[in-house]
C-alpha cells in the first residue's frame, strides 16, 4: 500500500511539474543507487541537464510524516513564532542559489548522479509555516550589494568625472572633487515663506503717495527731530527763536526733494532762491533766510549728553532716529529670493571719525554704509553704517562674514548674493545652517581655494573648470562659489556660460542700482556736519522704497511715461510743501512765485 501511494504521489508531481515547466522535461524518480526505488523517507530525483541560459528552478516534493511509534503519545503542532525569521540565505527550500549547498537543517543540497544528470535531495517535509515564510522571503524586494567600484551605477555624460583626482585646498582643509553629488539632500534653504513684495501693513496704511513716504517718517521720528532741533534753536538764537512744527520740518523735506528733482545737488543755495534763474516753486514756499535757518539748527540728538555717549559709540549724534528708521525697513517689504548685499559710499570728505576710503568708487572718500537689497526691486531692507575699528582696537578678523549674518537676520529661503569681500567657505556653511544659500565671487588668495583652479593663462574659451564638495560648488576663472549650485550646468548655445556665472550677473547689482537710482534725484546739500550727511541719505532711501511700494501697489500709475520715478518725487515733494504754502500770509514779490501762491491757496 506504502508502494502503491507513492507511485500515486509521484505521477502527481510528474503533472504539476510538466505544468509548471511548460512543456519542458521533468524529474524522473530513481532510487539512491541506479533506479530502483526507496521506501526511505528521502526522495532522489533527476533530471536531464538543463539549458544553461535558462535558470534552475526545482521543483520540491513533499513527504508524508513517519507515523507515530507504537504507544507513544502524537504531540499537538506547535503554531511557528512569525516573530522569528531566518535571513533568506537560511530559509528552508530557499531557491536563490539554484543548486548550491546550503547549511543548516531542511536545506536543500547537491549532488552528481550519471553523467548529463543533476541529482537533487530532499529531506524532511516542510510545514505549512515554512512555506508562507518561504513565499515571504520570495516576495522581499531584492538589495545589491555594491562590493566596488564595478558594482556603481555610472554617472550621467554631463556629471562623469574626467578623473578621480581630488584637488585638496591652499589649508590643507578642504577636498574638492571633480564629480558632484548627483542627488544633494532636500534642505529647507530656498524656500521662502513670505510673499514678495508690500506687506499688510504696507497695503493697509499707504492711500496716496504721501502716505508711503510717512511709513518710513512717521511721528516718532519726526517728534525727535523736532525736539532736538527746537532745542539747538533756542540754545543759538535765544528768545527770537519761534517754535518749529510738523508743517515747517515737512516742508524743509519736500524742498529738499524738489531740488533733487531739478538735479541742483551740485548747485548753491542761492542760485536755487535766485529772481532771475531760480526756481519759482521754491520761493512760493519759504524764503531763503527760514530755510538757512533750519539747515543750521536741524539735530537728531541733545547735544549736552552727547560727549558721554560719544565714548562708546561714534555714531552718537544720530544714532536714536537711524536705529528708528532701519527697524522699520524690513516691515513695509519682503524680498524676493535673490537678496544683495554690498557696499554703498555717501561722499563726504569733512571731520568725521569714521570716514573711509575707497579707490574704486567715484567719490573716494565718504561715509560707507553695508546694505542689503531686494535683487529685482533694489530695496534697501537692511542698512548698517560702518563706524571703523574701535579707538585703541585691533583691526576686526573676519569682516566680511560678520556684516552678512547681521544684514541677513530676518531672511530665511534666500539666496544671498555678495562679492569677494564678504565670500568665503565658511560663510557659506554658516548660511546654510540659517536655511540660506550663497553665490559670490572670491579672491584669488582665499586659503580654501585649490592652487591647481586658480592659473587661466593660455586656456582656450569655455573651458571652465568645475570642482565641488558635498554642499558647495567653484568655478574658475573668476572664481566663484555657489551652495545654490550642485553641478556645471552651462547655460544655453548662446552664451555658452556655466549656470553659476549667469545667476550671479543677474543677482549681483540690487545695491548698486539703488545707489545709482538714489544718486540720480538725491536731496543731498553741501554740508560740513556728517550727521546731516547720512540724514539726506535717509530721505533718499525713504523716498526710494515709498516709490517702489506705491508701484507694487498701482503698477497702472503712470503706465506708458518716462521717468515715473521723477513723477513720483515732483508730486511727493509737491505734496510735502503745499500745508506750508496755504498758511503762508506774505506773498513772494516775485511775480512767477506769487502767482503760484495764489493758484494754490
Amino acid at each position: 500500500m506504502a508502494e502503491d501511494a507513492l507511485e500515486s504521489q509521484a505521477v502527481q508531481e510528474r503533472d504539476h511539474c510538466q505544468n509548471w515547466n511548460r512543456g519542458k522535461d521533468c524529474p524522473t524518480i530513481t532510487g539512491p543507487s541506479g533506479g530502483q526505488e526507496d521506501s526511505g523517507s528521502t526522495l532522489v530525483l533527476t533530471r536531464p541537464t538543463p539549458d544553461p541560459r535558462r535558470r534552475l528552478q526545482p521543483q520540491l516534493l513533499a513527504q508524508p510524516p513517519p507515523p507515530p511509534a507504537v504507544g507513544a503519545t502524537p504531540s499537538a503542532p506547535q503554531p511557528s513564532d512569525p516573530r522569528k525569521r531566518r535571513h533568506p540565505s537560511q530559509a528552508r527550500g530557499s531557491l536563490k542559489h539554484q543548486g548550491r549547498s546550503v547549511g543548516g537543517v531542511g536545506s536543500l543540497g547537491t549532488s552528481r548522479g550519471g553523467p548529463g544528470d543533476s541529482v537533487v535531495a530532499l529531506q524532511h517535509p516542510r510545514s505549512e509555516s515554512d512555506l508562507e515564510e518561504e513565499d515571504e522571503i520570495e516576495h522581499q524586494p531584492k538589495r545589491r550589494r555594491a562590493t566596488g567600484p564595478a558594482h556603481q551605477q555610472p554617472a550621467p555624460a554631463h556629471q562623469q568625472p574626467a578623473s578621480e583626482e581630488i584637488w585638496m585646498s591652499k589649508n590643507g582643509e578642504i577636498e574638492w572633487s571633480f564629480c558632484p553629488r548627483s542627488e544633494p539632500p532636500r534642505m529647507a534653504a530656498n524656500v521662502i515663506r513670505m510673499q514678495p513684495g508690500p506687506t499688510r501693513m504696507a497695503v493697509s496704511h499707504v492711500h496716496d503717495i504721501m502716505s508711503s513716504f510717512e511709513l518710513f517718517i512717521p511721528d516718532v521720528i519726526q517728534k525727535i527731530i523736532l525736539d532736538c532741533s527746537n532745542l539747538e534753536g533756542r540754545r543759538v538764537f535765544g528768545e527770537r527763536w519761534k517754535e518749529m512744527d510738523q508743517t515747517h520740518l515737512y516742508v524743509y523735506f519736500g524742498l529738499l526733494i524738489l531740488a533733487g528733482v531739478f538735479r541742483s545737488k551740485g548747485e548753491s543755495t542761492e542760485s536755487l532762491w535766485n529772481a532771475e534763474t531760480g526756481r519759482e516753486l521754491l520761493r512760493a514756499t519759504m524764503s531763503l533766510q527760514n530755510f538757512q535757518i533750519i539747515s543750521r539748527t536741524i539735530r537728531f540728538d541733545n547735544r549736552e549728553d552727547r560727549p558721554a555717549r560719544r565714548q562708546g559709540d561714534k555714531l552718537a549724534a544720530i544714532r536714536t532716529v537711524w536705529d528708528k528708521w532701519v527697524r522699520r525697513l524690513p516691515l513695509f517689504y519682503n524680498p524676493g529670493p535673490n537678496v544683495t548685499i554690498d557696499e554703498q559710499l555717501m561722499p563726504f570728505r569733512g571731520r568725521c571719525p569714521f570716514t573711509q576710503y575707497i579707490p574704486s568708487k567715484p567719490a573716494k572718500y565718504g561715509i560707507k554704509i553695508w546694505a542689503a537689497c531686494d535683487a529685482t526691486s533694489s530695496y534697501a531692507w537692511n542698512l548698517q553704517v560702518y563706524t571703523g575699528k574701535a579707538d585703541g582696537g585691533r583691526p576686526e578678523k573676519n569682516q566680511g562674514m560678520r556684516v552678512v549674518l547681521d544684514m541677513a537676520q530676518g531672511l530665511s529661503g534666500h539666496n544671498i548674493t555678495c562679492d569677494n569681500f564678504f565670500t568665503s567657505y565658511k560663510l557659506g556653511k554658516e548660511l546654510l545652517k540659517r536655511k540660506l544659500t550663497m553665490v559670490g565671487t572670491m579672491r584669488k588668495n582665499r586659503s580654501e581655494l585649490p592652487p591647481q583652479l586658480l592659473p587661466t593663462k593660455n586656456r582656450p574659451v569655455n573651458s571652465s573648470k568645475f570642482v565641488y564638495t558635498a554642499e558647495t560648488s567653484l568655478v574658475s576663472y573668476v572664481p566663484l562659489m555657489s551652495t545654490l549650485h550642485k553641478d556645471g550646468k552651462i547655460c544655453g548655445l548662446e552664451h555658452q556660460k556655466p549656470e553659476i556665472i549667469m545667476d550671479y550677473n543677474a543677482t549681483k547689482g540690487g545695491v548698486d542700482n539703488m545707489d545709482k537710482l538714489v544718486s540720480a534725484y538725491s536731496c543731498k546739500r553741501r554740508t560740513l556736519r556728517w550727521p546731516l550727511v547720512i540724514f539726506f541719505d535717509i530721505l533718499d532711501i525713504s523716498a526710494y522704497n515709498a516709490f517702489v511700494i506705491w508701484m507694487a501697489l498701482n503698477p497702472e500709475w503712470n503706465r506708458g511715461k518716462l521717468q515715473r520715478r521723477r513723477l513720483f518725487l515732483e508730486e511727493l515733494g509737491k505734496a510735502l510743501v503745499k500745508p506750508q504754502i496755504l498758511r503762508r500770509q506774505h506773498v513772494p514779490r516775485t511775480s512767477a512765485s506769487a502767482a503760484t501762491v495764489r493758484r494754490i491757496q
